[in-house]
């Protein structure tokens, strides 16, 4: 026992000894025990009375002070205010840091009572649910995010399985719901913005039924002439080069999907370059020219270059080389017999770089020209596989530019011809020692 415990038995034992010693010489024994304990219990009384008035008021009064074993009980009282204090500070500063993490949190997060009213709910709820705390606290959930699949789901309390409904504050943003029951029946809704992964998974969805569809023709044609040939007890010679040579076509132009679906694909998946090369785009131009020619054939297009010698570019050559000929072969395949096909190579007035394709074509249609870079996008379906093309020549374009930290500018008018740039930042330019001349 602690030593004022020991005091409170020595003053007790005190009073009773002292009230037998009085109460022999006086004769009333009693009635000095009765005076001496009663004195007692009206201290003890009062201590009491100053606990009860401190609990009463302890918000605005301290905790009073006393001598003995009233003291040690006010002490630890003192001991036990001082810990409690400290656990708030520390469940202050621990809630904090969660509604700052909460906060910062691109998902919603609402907090629901059993009764599904919001309790608490972060500043993203408001951009995907429009739920703003604490305005909305204590109204029913119900109430704000009135989509009859999310109700039903809500409701049917089985939430193994995400929901994806459309924000009701943007029908075109996409939020995935998941509902985690916690505390006393309790429930932590959770929208996460999946837009993008929906966007992504509506480009696969296209991007295998265009493949599908753009494989379909070459190999019905292969197989229908397989068929027809199989079928023939005798082949004549000019027949059989004949289908030969449509089988070669259609071949080619599987082949030429395949390499184009590659390169996109190579394009897209490639890690970002640490190391690049000073481009010689003269030679490279020179030779993509000779390439243009010999697809133009009979066609006889009057192809120019008109370049900056002086002028080179900082990156990956094939992948130049790729966006290049993309953009020419294009130009050669939509320009009429004899038009004028002209590539320009020139600095800019910021110090950086331009490659333009002109041509006297078909041109292209407003409308079109913010979707010329999607892929298997084409303006004139029948005019694009007739010449050979796959639709994926201009979203290469798109990815390298990208890779280059560059841009496609597209400038068009129908019935008088297209220009395509390609403009490159001035930490892509490099300069050299020669001479501006221009090559026709």
């Amino acid at each position: 026992m602690s030593q004022n415990i020991w005091r409170e038995i020595w003053i007790l034992a005190g009073i009773a000894i002292a009230s037998l010693v009085l109460g022999l010489v006086t004769g009333r024994p009693f009635l000095i025990a009765a005076i001496g304990f009663g004195l007692y219990i009206f201290l003890t009384m009062r201590q009491l009375q100053r606990l009860h008035h401190w609990l009463l008021n302890r918000q605005q009064a301290e905790i009073p002070d006393a001598e003995g074993l009233w003291g040690d009980v006010f002490n630890e009282i003192r001991k036990l205010m001082k810990q409690t204090e400290h656990r708030e500070d520390q469940l202050n500063e621990m809630l904090g840091r969660f509604q700052s993490a909460a906060a910062a949190m691109p998902d919603a997060m609402v907090i629901l009572s059993e009764e599904g009213d919001i309790e608490w709910a972060n500043p993203s709820a408001g951009r995907l649910f429009g739920i703003k705390y604490p305005r909305d606290a204590g109204t029913r959930l119900f109430n704000l995010l009135r989509d009859p699949d999310f109700i039903q789901y809500l409701q049917r309390g089985d939430y193994s399985e995400l929901l994806e409904i459309n924000s009701p504050e943007n029908s075109e943003t996409h939020v995935s719901i998941q509902v985690t029951p916690f505390g006393s029946l309790q429930k932590l809704v959770i929208g996460r913005d999946v837009t993008r992964l929906a966007r992504l998974e509506q480009m696969r969805r296209h991007f295998v039924a265009n493949v599908s569809h753009e494989l379909r023709t070459p190999l019905a044609v292969l197989g229908g002439f397989v068929e027809t040939l199989n079928g023939m007890d005798q082949i004549r010679m000019e027949e059989l080069k004949k289908h030969l040579a449509t089988m070669q076509e259609q071949t080619l132009r599987m082949q030429r999907l395949v390499d184009d679906l590659l390169m996109l694909s190579k394009l897209e998946t490639a890690p970002p370059r640490t190391h690049d090369e000073t481009v010689d785009v003269i030679s490279l131009l020179a030779g993509l020219k000779e390439q243009a020619e010999l697809l133009s054939g009979e066609q006889h297009h009057v192809i120019t270059i008109e370049a900056d010698r002086n002028l080179r570019l900082l990156g990956s050559r094939d992948e130049l080389l790729s966006a290049f000929s993309n953009l020419i072969n294009n130009a050669v395949r939509y320009t009429p017999a004899g038009g004028r096909i002209a590539l320009r190579w020139s600095a800019t007035p910021d110090g950086g770089a331009n490659f333009t394709v002109s041509d006297t074509g078909v041109g292209v249609a407003l409308e079109h020209i913010p979707h010329l870079t999607e892929r298997f996008y084409r303006v004139d379906t029948a005019r694009s596989r007739a010449s050979g093309g796959t639709g994926l020549g201009l979203s290469i374009v798109k990815h390298v530019l990208l890779r280059h930290d560059a841009r496609l500018d597209i400038e068009s008018e129908l019935g008088v011809g297209s220009s395509f740039t390609c403009y490159f930042p001035p930490a892509r330019a490099r300069r050299a020692n020669q001479s501006v001349t221009g090559v026709a």
